[in-house]
């Protein structure tokens, strides 16, 4: 029974989308005769500026490369694929007649997925084309997946008309503070992600509280307390959120201990989550709110030094980004020109759904 499930579900999957690149009409031909329809749907280049053309031009599932061609070999293809068209997970089998050691670590350093060496039996280059397209459609499964929390988390954001680009603004201060602190690219990635999820987990609060104009109830204070445990349990399944996560579950604790959800203090406050507290502060004492105007920098440093001695927040970070703040403010707006941020495209898309012309 499972089995039958799993070759119906290979099958909803079909075609697998082939791009062969051969310079060799012939040879493009036999794989062409060995990868047949309808499992497959195969396009031909002849050539790798052809190959990347079509690529620039349409999604594929694989590249089926020879490595030894005229004018743009192999490598050259390859390497472009990645840089260039910046296809970074996009599965390149390369085919070639030698297989020495340094040959293949050429191709490898390029970007090469996968290699299969002339001659070889129909069998094997079906199933080595076959186990990379099904890596790429689980790969393509996940980042589906992540980008629907981030469009939802962006819903989360929209409920609220009163905080504008919150997210985006909350994503790209915490960087700038990262930065400054000398994380590493995978820390700054989390962050930026953190500053779009933080407040994924209001999608479980309710929308008479989430929405409330007035002071909220110790009840419903309790209710609107559990957010960052909603939001880590949305996405604690996904290995890519697992920096993230932190930021997340613990955004709001307190480094005297008096913060929730779990009454963590000092430096068990996971590092990413403290940094973005930090510029969650700032983001919402700079900017206006229907209950107070946006403060001033001389009023925001003030704030954030009397919380810092209050115990509120880790001194060491607080100190280099009230730094920043004095040396170098601008650095901490959001650029006019900054690319669509995380999930904010299908956002559009969902939202684009609700208007009529």
């Amino acid at each position: 029974m499972i089995e039958n499930n799993e070759r119906h579900a290979m099958i909803l999957c079909y075609p697998y989308r082939v791009l062969i690149v051969d310079d060799d009409v012939v040879h493009r031909a036999l794989e062409k005769e060995i990868l047949q329809a309808p499992k497959y749907a195969v396009t031909e280049a002849a050539s790798g500026a052809e190959a990347l053309q079509l690529l620039s031009e349409q999604p594929f599932d694989v590249v089926l490369l020879d490595k030894k061609m005229p004018i743009m070999n192999g490598d050259e293809v390859c390497r472009r694929i990645r840089c260039d068209l910046e296809l970074e997970l996009l599965p390149v089998i390369m085919v070639t007649g030698d297989s020495s050691s340094d040959n293949l670590s050429c191709s490898l350093g390029v970007g090469a997925t996968d290699f299969i060496s002339k001659p070889y039996l129909p069998q094997e280059l079906i199933a080595r084309l076959d186990s990379a397209v099904n890596r790429k459609r689980l790969t393509d499964q996940l980042d589906s997946a992540e980008s629907m929390l981030f469009a939802l988390a962006r819903m989360v954001e929209a409920k609220d008309q009163n905080t504008g680009d919150h997210c985006s603004r909350l994503a790209h201060i915490s960087v700038v503070l990262g930065q400054a602190l000398g994380l590493g690219p995978e820390y700054l990635k989390a962050l930026r992600r953190g500053g779009v999820m933080h407040d994924i987990g209001k999608l479980g609060i309710p929308d008479s509280i989430l929405l409330k104009p007035g002071k909220l109830s110790e009840d419903e204070w309790s209710i609107m307390r559990q957010h960052p445990e909603i939001g880590a349990r949305l996405v604690k399944d996904l290995k890519s959120m697992q920096l993230t996560l932190p930021i997340i579950r613990h955004h709001h604790e307190r480094w005297d201990g008096g913060g929730y959800p779990d009454g963590l203090s000092g430096k068990n406050i996971p590092l990413l989550a403290r940094v973005f507290q930090i510029a969650d502060i700032y983001d919402a004492l700079a900017n206006e709110r229907p209950y107070k105007p946006a403060m001033s920098r001389e009023q925001v440093i003030s704030i954030m030094e009397e919380e810092i001695d209050k115990g509120w927040r880790d001194p060491e970070l607080s100190a280099v980004f009230i730094d920043i703040l004095r040396r170098r403010p601008q650095d901490l707006a959001l650029p006019p020109n900054l690319d669509n941020d995380l999930g904010s495209d299908l956002f559009a898309d969902i939202a684009r759904t609700g208007t009529r012309d």
